[in-house]
């Protein structure tokens, strides 16, 4: 009898043992089980990165917000090398990989991509002044392209070079695309390729960068996740991608990341780095001191001064506007800024009226469009701003959100519309144009005061050129 109990016993646990082999826990409960969400990314000015206020990226704030929607938290894994990430999710070494990547349909034999979030194009980029554009593949003559390991770009080259036999590359050392294109621009490389995105991206902060030209046409950016027949987290991937658009979630992290990458020109970035080497130092302590008795950056606040007069503390505009902040006689008065062309009393006075201007904006609207309307409020008054938000929930849109209020703001310049409002006219476009410069401004400051940032050295003097706002 014990024999036989100890025979049934263990043909139970046989039974359950292959049960549990034959019922693997799924991709999902396992991510949920150690409660942490493992995916691969690389550094990036589109990806991932440090920021002023902590880690930041599009790839990475999209991929902590799906970590939130499963209650787990996100561990972000960086490889040494591009290269090494999709192998990575072959073998299951992350649960996804969310690192602007390609979607090719070889790269579809190794892993299984999600829903397509942006479009790119891979380009030749050449500095311009040192090298002369080339206007096709024909041109290059020989010279030598740099391309980062791994990437897309060299299997492009691959495909270019039956019609281009004399066509070469390299694949280098640098680990990013950042280090790749400040290559070319400091004259270490005479070309390199990259994709549309991050160059527009970079140009910010290397003016000099162009697109000579595209190599192939546009491709869709995804996610990657392992090719199993487990589509538990899969699924989780095309649903939250679903309520991400549903909900313009997704379209607003877009813009928030790529939105204003293009306002500056070349001639806009150079005069400001030539004018943060000429001007910015001398006023540097003012900024700080004020952006702390305010509780603000002082990288807004020096980007918001650049704006209004380009630190200039005599600046006059025709209106009657004046000094570093360019401050209205009345808003002045208010702020009792007795001298508006004394420069600690502009800053002082202009670093108040943001942070009034500031706590005006409903405390329910997340940063940074909170800030961003601000911002917009500073430049045409509260009173238009309000207008603006309430015209664009009348059209169905988010007054809590910038992209949807800037998309708004020219209407108070069209009669049909600003007879509507209860302020009246204003020159809608102004604020989208300040508060996009402003932007950028920012960003330039913040990479140019970052140790890691690479900042070039002074670049040469070049005339500014007068940009007059479309007429509505």
């Amino acid at each position: 009898m014990q024999h036989l109990e100890l025979l049934g016993f263990l043909i139970l646990v046989a039974i359950t043992l292959l049960f549990a082999f034959n019922n693997p826990r799924s991709a999902l409960d396992r991510v949920l089980d150690r409660g942490e969400l493992v995916v691969a990314m690389r550094v990036g000015p589109t990806t991932y990165f440090s920021g002023p206020d902590g880690v930041t990226g599009f790839e990475y704030e999209l991929a902590q917000a799906f970590a939130e929607r499963l209650g787990v938290r996100l561990r972000v894994v960086v490889p040494d090398r591009f290269e090494e990430i999709l192998p990575m999710v072959e073998r299951g070494r992350v649960d996804l990989a969310a690192a602007g990547i390609t979607v090719t349909e070889q790269r579809r034999q190794q892993v299984r991509f999600g829903p397509a979030y942006k479009e790119v194009t891979e380009q030749l980029v050449y500095r311009m002044g040192r090298e002369s554009r080339p206007r096709t593949l024909a041109d290059l003559n020989g010279q030598t392209l740099g391309v980062l390991p791994g990437s897309t770009h060299a299997s492009r080259l691959s495909e270019l070079q039956s019609e281009f036999p004399e066509l070469n590359w390299q694949e280098t050392a640098h680990g990013d695309i950042k280090s790749l294109l400040r290559e070319v621009w400091r004259g270490g490389l005479e070309l390199a390729v990259a994709d549309s995105v991050e160059l527009a991206s970079l140009q910010r902060f290397y003016p000099e960068l162009r697109a000579a030209f595209d190599i192939s046409e546009p491709r869709s950016l995804a996610w990657a996740l392992p090719r199993v027949r487990d589509d538990s987290l899969y699924d989780q991937v095309l649903a939250f991608f679903e309520e991400i658009r549903e909900n313009g979630w997704l379209e607003q992290l877009l813009e928030r990341h790529f939105g204003h990458v293009e306002v500056l020109d070349y001639v806009g970035t150079v005069t400001f780095v030539q004018q943060v080497d000429e001007r910015l130092s001398e006023y540097l302590d003012l900024f700080k001191e004020a952006a702390e008795l305010h509780g603000m950056d002082w990288r807004l606040l020096a980007a918001i001064s650049y704006q209004e007069s380009h630190w200039n503390p005599r600046a006059v505009s025709p209106t009657g506007v004046r000094g570093m902040m360019m401050l209205t006689q009345n808003t002045a008065a208010q702020l009792g800024v007795s001298n508006r062309m004394d420069p600690r009393e502009s800053v002082m006075g202009g670093a108040e009226y943001f942070r009034h201007m500031h706590s005006r904006i409903p405390d329910r609207i997340p940063e940074p469009d909170r800030t961003w309307l601000a911002l917009a409020a500073y430049n045409v008054g509260l009173g238009h701003l309000e207008d603006a938000r309430r015209l664009t929930e009348g059209q169905g849109r988010n007054p809590d959100r910038w992209m949807d209020v800037m998309a708004h703001l020219p209407l108070l310049a069209q009669e049909n519309w600003y007879r509507r409002t209860r302020f009246g006219y204003a020159r809608g476009w102004e604020p989208v144009i300040y508060v996009q410069n402003i932007r950028s401004y920012y960003d330039l400051l913040v990479w140019m005061t970052d140790e890691s940032g690479g900042r070039p050295p002074p670049l040469p003097k070049i005339e500014p050129l007068n940009i007059l706002p479309p007429g509505l």
